[in-house]
């Protein structure tokens, strides 16, 4: 999710906000996250704190805290404006150790005052805990409803029967959905606002495979959480990672695999799932490629890695690629262009112009980068079965476009949501 930089002295999008991977932190207790918000004020500030996502070696404790404030709006009055919010990592000598530096401010996303605290425990507590704290604790459980109706559509008071009824619905359609998003977890501004965002997307398409980008393991345990009627892998347990996500009742999950990139420096690799769709093998895959246009080397040579995998999958397998490339167009006609047999899924659609660009700092302004820049990071790549039941790429579409009220995107990204159908080889041809 990087960005071309020119020789400016321009702050760096996720160069200085993704670091890399190779320590993790030693304390023995949990450590929170705050996020307080006012209203009203215009002018810009910073106000800087540490927070951590810090591991044990052998019991993981991991915590998210949110506190969302705010106080009376004027008005006619505007949103308090972002502050800069990127992590980073600052190194330690001790082995295995891995601390985040994360810039905080103050944000709001309600007129109302409140205060919520949202806390997630691994790998034993996974889900939401109300604060020890008395007088939070049920404002903690209403923030918990919240994030589980953004998701599922329905009030606490609800049974399950609308789970039940979402884990049936379209379970015979032979259209395959596809969603590919880097979710910019390591990002903790607003972090409540996003994530329920992020919920009420997931939870609207229902997308029957979901890949995605730069998840930690705060985050992906409220997904895991919430979003029962998925089965969920991840690339990796600690710092942050790529993950996939496949629908029950659609989606058979029969086994991973991950890829490790030999000379990355960010903690990078290919996580790969091989599932049965209705019956149908499809190998799936992600990645978030090394970043920075510094690095271009080195993505490159995760990429040959990336297209190496897809090509040696199974036959009779269909191959979809999704993730966050960090691919500049000029970097894949160095290697002369796709493999043969190897498509750009939105090539393969027409180039659609609206969903050409799914970095775009002319529009999107989570990082507050003083210059436009609109480039193609995210992409899907496809390599239909030589044998059996073909699928064709119907349709894509760019999502989480929406502002949200806290005045962020979900993500410095936008998704990608994308179609799939099947059909006899009779019926359907893929062509290069």
């Amino acid at each position: 999710m990087m960005d071309d930089k020119s020789n400016k002295g321009l702050p760096s999008h996720t160069c200085s906000g993704e670091p890399p991977v190779g320590t993790k932190g030693n304390s023995s207790s949990p450590v929170g996250v705050e996020v307080n918000g006012n209203t009203g004020k215009k002018k810009k500030y910073k106000r800087r704190q540490k927070a951590a996502c810090q591991k044990k070696t052998d019991s993981v404790c991991s915590s998210i805290t949110v506190e969302d404030q705010s106080s009376t709006v004027q008005q006619g009055s505007k949103q308090t404006r972002k502050r800069s919010g990127r992590s980073k990592l600052e190194k330690s000598t001790q082995q295995r150790s891995d601390r985040f530096t994360r810039d905080q401010s103050t944000q709001t996303e309600s007129p109302q005052s409140q205060s919520v605290q949202t806390q997630i425990e691994t790998p034993s507590g996974q889900g939401i805990h109300s604060p020890a704290i008395e007088s939070k604790s049920t404002q903690t459980l209403q923030t918990s409803f919240s994030l589980h109706q953004a998701y599922w559509g329905k009030s606490p008071t609800d049974d399950g029967s609308a789970d039940e009824q979402a884990l049936q619905s379209n379970s015979t359609s032979n259209q395959l959905t596809v969603i590919s998003w880097n979710i910019d977890g390591l990002d903790l501004e607003n972090v409540y606002s996003r994530s329920k965002g992020l919920l009420s997307h997931l939870g609207k398409y229902r997308a029957d495979v979901v890949l995605l980008q730069e998840l930690i393991p705060p985050y992906f345990n409220l997904l895991q959480s919430i979003m029962k009627d998925y089965e969920f892998v991840q690339g990796n347990q600690e710092s942050y990672f790529t993950g996939i996500l496949l629908r029950k009742g659609r989606v058979q999950f029969l086994q991973s695999n991950i890829v490790k990139y030999p000379t990355t420096e960010m903690g990078r690799n290919l996580l790969i799932a091989n599932v049965s769709f209705l019956g149908h093998p499809l190998c799936i895959m992600t990645s978030h490629l090394e970043s920075c246009k510094a690095n271009s080397q080195e993505r490159l040579n995760q990429l040959r890695r990336v297209w190496k995998w897809t090509k040696e999958a199974p036959r009779d397998h269909t191959v979809i690629f999704g993730g966050d490339t960090n691919l500049r167009d000029w970097e894949v006609k160095k290697l002369g262009g796709l493999p043969n047999g190897i498509f750009d899924v939105w090539e393969m659609l027409g180039e659609p112009e609206e969903s050409r660009y799914t970095w775009d700092t002319s529009i999107n302004d989570n990082k507050e980068i003083p210059n436009s820049i609109r480039l193609r990071f995210d992409r899907l790549f496809f390599r239909p079965a030589a044998e059996g039941a073909q699928v064709q790429p119907e349709t894509m579409t760019l999502i989480g476009l929406e502002k949200l009220k806290c005045d962020y995107f979900i993500s410095d990204h936008w998704g990608i949501l994308c179609t799939f159908v099947y059909g006899s080889a009779e019926e359907q041809s893929v062509t290069q």
